[in-house]
C-alpha cells in the first residue's frame, strides 16, 4: 500500500514545491510508482512537472468538489516519469467549496482510495497555508515533510508548525506523524544557518533528515524548463542532494517496517 507524505510549511518560499517535484522524480528514478498531488492553485509542481496548468482536462478541484474518479484525474507521463494530479486556480475554488462539503476534511483520503495499492508512494504538495486543502492532505497523509530554511523565523514557525500537526492529528488523523525535518536552501559558509541547523538537530533529533539540499542555481532553473532537476542537470548539486533524500526516505521506511529481531 502506497506511503502518503504531506510536504507542508505554512511559511512560504521554504522550497517546499522544490521539494515536492524533485523527491518525486527521484523516488521514481528509484523504479518506484510515484504520484504527486499539487494542492496549491498556484500549480507551480504542476508547471515544473512539465505540464500545462491551463490545459489539463482536470484538477484537484474535480477530484475533491465533483468527485471524479481518480483514474480520469491522473496526468500520465510527466517530465519527472511519476504520475501527476494537477492544480491552478480553480484550486481556489476547492478551498471554498470544501466549506460547503459534507466530511470535508477526508475528501481527499477516500478519493485516494482506488489507487492506494498501485503507487509506492504519494507525495502532496500543500499550499503555503493551514486551509480546508491543507486539512485534507493532512488527513490523507501518513506523515508530514517539512522543509526549512536555516533562519531565525523560520524555526520559530516550525514550533507553530509542529503544535499545528499535532492538533489536527488528534482531530482528523490519529496516525499522523512527523516524516522528518529537510534543511533547504542551505549555505554552510552562513553562520546563522549553522546554528540554527545545530538547534534543530537538537531539538528535534533523528527527525531532521542528515541530507541537506545546497542553495543551488540548477534547482532554481529547473522549473523554468519543465522539469525536476534531475533531467534538467542531473550532475548538479541540488539533483544529487534529492536523489540522496529518497535514499534516506526509503531506507527510514524500510527500518520501520524491519520485524524486531529475536533473542538469541
Amino acid at each position: 500500500m502506497a506511503k502518503v507524505i504531506a510536504i507542508a510549511n505554512q511559511k512560504g518560499g521554504v522550497g517546499k514545491t522544490t521539494t515536492a517535484v524533485n523527491v518525486a522524480a527521484s523516488m521514481a528514478a528509484t523504479k518506484r510508482k510515484v504520484l504527486l498531488i499539487d494542492l496549491d492553485p498556484q500549480g507551480n509542481a504542476t508547471m515544473g512537472s512539465g505540464v500545462d496548468k491551463y490545459e489539463v482536462d482536470a484538477t484537484a478541484y474535480e477530484l475533491l468538489i465533483e468527485e471524479k474518479p481518480i483514474n480520469d484525474v491522473i496526468v500520465r507521463n510527466t517530465s519527472g516519469k511519476y504520475d501527476l494530479i494537477a492544480a491552478n486556480g480553480d484550486v481556489t475554488a476547492a478551498e471554498i467549496k470544501l466549506m460547503e462539503q459534507f466530511a470535508r476534511e477526508v475528501r481527499l483520503r477516500n478519493a485516494l482510495k482506488p489507487v492506494m495499492d498501485y503507487y509506492d508512494f504519494v507525495f502532496i504538495d500543500c499550499p503555503p497555508s493551514l486551509n480546508q486543502l491543507t486539512v485534507n492532505a493532512l488527513a490523507a497523509a501518513d506523515s508530514v515533510l517539512v522543509p526549512m530554511q536555516c533562519e531565525y523565523y523560520a524555526l520559530e514557525g516550525l514550533t507553530a508548525l509542529m503544535d499545528t500537526i499535532q492538533k489536527l492529528a488528534s482531530v482528523v488523523n490519529p496516525n499522523l506523524r512527523i516524516e522528518g525535518v529537510l534543511r533547504t536552501m542551505y549555505d554552510p559558509r552562513n553562520r546563522l544557518a549553522n546554528d540554527v541547523s545545530e538547534q534543530l538537530k537538537r531539538h528535534f533529533g533523528e527527525q531532521v533528515y542528515r541530507t541537506v539540499i545546497p542553495r543551488n542555481v540548477r534547482l532554481a532553473e529547473a522549473p523554468s524548463f519543465g522539469a525536476p532537476a534531475m533531467y534538467y542537470d542531473k550532475s548538479s548539486t541540488g539533483a544529487k542532494a534529492y536523489l540522496a533524500l529518497a535514499g534516506e526516505i526509503l531506507r527510514r521506511r524500510d527500518k520501520a517496517v524491519q520485524p524486531p529481531a529475536k533473542a538469541s
